[in-house]
């Protein structure tokens, strides 16, 4: 995946307000880092951020945290946080999602949203797909028993890859559809941007909810 530098975004993020710094100081102690107890989801690859800020604006009882690793795209997330400056359950995580276990504790994550992730379409980089079974792995390490993993995209194949990873390490299908908008679970559904733009030209969204079961593993 090729992205556009951006000129300054690596030092604006280290001294941003609205990023986390040095997260795996707060590894089991999110709660405290918000101030009060509550349901933690985490959105990994948020992008330019409007999924995530949609979601802390509708529910302030509900604490969010964003995972981008790219800082030419977590920038454009940070300028539409300023905009809403008073939201105080919603903050942005500069990092790989690889090092996700060292950041949350055991059972500490309520909800993953996985949108439009890269498909990385090559066989020999299917370990590298935010799905594939050592990802899935490691969201087991921080999820609580029953914790739920969203999935959206507009890719065919990865669909059909991270329904049959799941599958075959133990997570529970909950619910799947291969046209989201016109299904019995496009209600409540807040679009990401890239998402808006894809399904205004006619073409589906591919939509999977996984329960992470406890007792299970690879």
């Amino acid at each position: 995946m090729r992205l556009r530098n951006v000129k300054g975004a690596k030092e604006e993020i280290a001294v941003s307000e609205y990023v986390t710094q040095s997260p795996q100081e707060w590894k089991g102690k999110w709660s405290g880092y918000f101030g009060a107890a509550a349901p933690l989801y985490v959105e990994i690859g948020t992008g330019k951020g409007r999924f995530l800020t949609t979601l802390a604006e509708m529910h302030p009882e509900i604490h969010y945290i964003g995972v981008e690793k790219y800082a030419s795209v977590l920038i454009r997330a940070i300028e539409k946080r300023k905009e809403r400056a008073d939201l105080k359950n919603l903050t942005f995580l500069a990092v790989d999602a690889e090092i996700l276990p060292d950041i949350f504790a055991a059972e500490e994550v309520d909800r993953i949203y996985l949108n439009f992730s890269d498909p990385w379409p090559k066989d020999r980089h299917a370990r590298r797909r935010l799905t594939s079974r050592e990802f899935l792995a490691r969201y087991r390490q921080f999820l609580k028993p029953g914790g739920e993993l969203c999935f959206k995209t507009d890719n065919q194949a990865l669909f059909e890859f991270s329904m049959q990873e799941a599958k075959e390490t133990g997570w529970e299908l909950t619910e799947v559809t291969c046209d989201l908008h016109h299904s019995p679970y496009a209600e409540g559904n807040v679009m990401t941007e890239y998402e808006e733009k894809f399904s205004a030209l006619g073409n589906p969204i591919y939509y999977m909810k996984a329960k992470s079961m406890s007792g299970t593993s690879l």
